[in-house]
């Protein structure tokens, strides 16, 4: 199949067409650049100079499209009226040729009509001056000059700057994208964070509400299911405290509002005896000493969300909490009873270990969960290691 021609440019048709209209006008009022006894002039009247006027005027339809092929045949025509009595209107379309060649031309033509055209000037220049040794042959160097040198250097500066404006452009759209994309990434983990936070707050609170909520509904003792109800009291006061804090923080002006304070390794003992009071047999064994914020924040979610799911999973039985404050790291493992239980004593979604196994990614350290065989039994252990030298160097620089 035939491939179909570019159209020319509007704007190149209205060039030509004034160019063409142009030297019709000059021709009409017989203008010529030289006259019938100059020794160049081989076609004599007025009519041979029409046809490099057409042909030059047809070229100017192509400055856009195939502006190569329209400087190469400008440059005959031009040729052909050097050996007529000349048009003003053909010598300036032909600059026009020239402007667009390196505008629209490719790269390499470009940069070497400047070159050709500033070399084709000096020779014009130096040559005829050197043959006839008067100062009018320097005019030659002037005319060339101006017809192909002045032509080519304006475009390839103007070429210069709308490159230069692209690359601008490409640049500002790449930083937008940078920024979007940043920001994207931004909003991802401040979303990731968030939901870290919140599970970590309530799904403790909301486990042993449901784990209890159903030992009131399926015991009759009355001294039980008061009991129970007081520990899902208690832990819906506190869950719904934490999440009114959570609200507060993500709601527009809530700077005004004093901020919760960010769980410490501190407060591992009053975890503890949460847990002990939601049912579970907790003892803690925890040594460490100048661990950075990071770390004890992360520490202590990794060992509440241990004891939540321990309390939802685990079977009858002791749980261990050791933590370790070791060289360069602070080692964590939560040890409790594995199997003999086909459900669960409250739903879960997985998001704990989720969440548990970004926490130790986010400061470079290791986590993982997996039952193990011991001396007790089968277990569920949960161990992290969390690096706590290069943190600790980068808050004091």
């Amino acid at each position: 199949m035939a491939v179909r021609p570019p159209r020319p440019h509007r704007f190149d048709v209205w060039t030509a067409l004034a160019g063409l209209a142009g030297g019709l006008l000059l021709w009409g009022l017989g203008l010529g650049v030289r006259g019938a006894d100059d020794p160049i002039v081989l076609f004599d009247g007025r009519w041979p100079l029409l046809v490099p006027l057409a042909v030059m005027a047809g070229c100017e339809l192509l400055r856009r499209t195939a502006p190569r092929t329209a400087l190469l045949t400008g440059t005959l025509a031009l040729a052909a009226d050097t050996m007529t009595r000349g048009s003003i209107a053909t010598i300036v379309m032909y600059t026009d040729l020239m402007y667009a060649a390196v505008l629209y031309g490719t790269p390499a033509t470009a940069r070497r009509l400047p070159w050709i055209t500033g070399m084709l000037t000096i020779a014009a220049t130096l040559v005829p001056y050197a043959v006839w040794r008067v100062p009018e042959a320097l005019l030659i160097g002037l005319v060339v000059g101006g017809v192909a040198f002045t032509p080519a250097s304006t475009g390839l500066i103007v070429r210069n700057h709308r490159d230069a404006a692209e690359a601008a452009r490409l640049r500002a759209e790449q930083t937008a994208l940078l920024a979007e994309m940043d920001r994207v990434q931004a909003v991802t983990a401040e979303r990731a964070r968030m939901a870290r936070e919140l599970h970590d707050m309530v799904a403790n609170h909301l486990s042993a509400i449901a784990i209890h909520s159903t030992a009131a509904l399926s015991l009759g003792d009355e001294k039980t299911s008061r009991d129970a109800l007081a520990v899902i009291r208690e832990n819906s006061v506190q869950g719904l405290s934490e999440m009114r804090r959570l609200i507060g923080i993500l709601r527009d002006g809530a700077d005004d509002r004093e901020p919760a304070a960010t769980p410490t390794l501190d407060g591992l003992g009053a975890l503890v005896e949460g847990a002990r009071a939601n049912g579970l047999d907790v003892t803690l064994d925890a040594t460490y000493d100048s661990v950075p914020a990071p770390v004890e924040l992360a520490a202590y979610r990794i060992v509440q969300e241990s004891l939540t799911n321990a309390l939802k999973h685990a079977a009858p039985g002791k749980v261990t909490v050791l933590l370790r404050r070791l060289d360069g790291g602070l080692d964590i493992r939560v040890a409790s009873p594995y199997g003999g239980r086909d459900t669960p004593r409250a739903p879960g979604s997985g998001a704990g270990l989720v969440g548990m196994r970004e926490r130790a990614a986010l400061l470079d350290g290791t986590f993982e969960a997996a039952p193990e065989s011991g001396p007790d039994g089968k277990l569920w252990v949960v161990r992290a290691s969390l690096p706590v030298t290069d943190i600790a160097q980068g808050e004091t620089e």
